[in-house]
């Protein structure tokens, strides 16, 4: 058996790299049978004679796994939200980093549309900016023609499996182009051939770019918590999980227990009101949720 990367799946297949080719095979029965399936991004074992479809035979072990795209082994998400047009949003840029985090995956932040903000709103963005940043997080600035901006983004894909998610309508898809121009041209090709619009779904790879790999697909446009436990989600905000070695009760909610130290960082400003805020509603949201069967 030989070993490699699933770096495409369609119609039933999966494409393989091994030594620059692609080896299209076939799932064993016996997935299925278990209720498993590969993905796009794992590592597996494979047989292939070189005359016909090779077959999956074993998928090792993943360090985690997305659903929407369905794919594997990703190291980092470059998040992409806009300064203007949509205006930024902190709420839902928390909720992407909270799932992100809870997944293992490394969030990268990238703001579009800074050209159309007036001399007030740099100000405010820039000081959601240094919080971030104190916070842990990169945070990528993109101007409309950057020259640079190809050689930025390179640096932080090279030797990185990654995907872009993100809000709605803040340019993921342009980036997407920016970063693989064939793209362009097979979105052109699929919608004249199918008659649909720009939006047609298409199978995801894994495609070579600035020495890393990048899923071609835009990835998510929204999160939910389904997945995250209640005394897990402190621990998916960086600060949170800092400051809360200090609180006197282990498994601290950070609502109404008694010499909490996250509470004590809220009042004293080193950890900002409106990021105590969401995870108060995110905190709620898990709370409230039906529980599964």
């Amino acid at each position: 058996m030989a070993r490699g990367q699933i770096r495409k799946a369609l119609s039933g297949f999966y494409y393989i790299e091994q030594d620059g080719n692609l080896i299209q095979c076939r799932a064993r029965g016996i997935f299925r049978n278990r209720g498993e399936s590969p993905l796009v991004g794992d590592f597996v074992e494979y047989s292939y004679d070189g005359e016909s479809d090779g077959s999956v035979d074993k998928i090792h072990a993943r360090k985690n796994e997305l659903v929407r795209p369905p794919i594997a082994n990703i190291d980092q998400a470059l998040l992409v939200f806009s300064a203007k047009e949509p205006d930024f949003n902190t709420i839902l840029l928390d909720r992407f980093l909270v799932v992100l985090e809870s997944f293992h995956v490394q969030p990268i932040i990238v703001l579009t549309k800074l050209d159309l903000l007036n001399n007030e709103e740099k100000q405010a963005l820039g000081q959601y900016v240094a919080d971030y940043e104190a916070m842990g997080y990169e945070v990528i600035l993109t101007f409309k023609d950057d020259p640079a901006l190809l050689s930025t983004l390179g640096h932080y894909l090279k030797g990185k499996t990654s995907v872009l998610a993100g809000q709605s309508g803040v340019g993921k898809s342009t980036l997407l182009n920016t970063l693989i121009p064939s793209l362009e041209l097979k979105t052109a090709h699929i919608s004249k051939s199918l008659g649909r619009g720009k939006h047609t779904t298409r199978h995801v790879e894994l495609i070579d770019i600035g020495e890393g790999l990048l899923a071609d697909t835009p990835g998510f446009s929204s999160f939910d918590f389904d997945t995250i436990e209640k005394e897990e989600l402190s621990a998916c905000l960086p600060e949170f999980q800092r400051i809360s070695e200090n609180c006197k009760f282990r498994g601290c909610l950070h609502i109404k227990e008694p010499k909490c130290a996250v509470k004590e960082a809220v009042e004293s400003g080193e950890i900002r009101t409106y990021r105590y805020e969401h995870y108060q509603q995110f905190l709620q949201e898990i709370i409230d949720r039906k529980p599964r069967y």
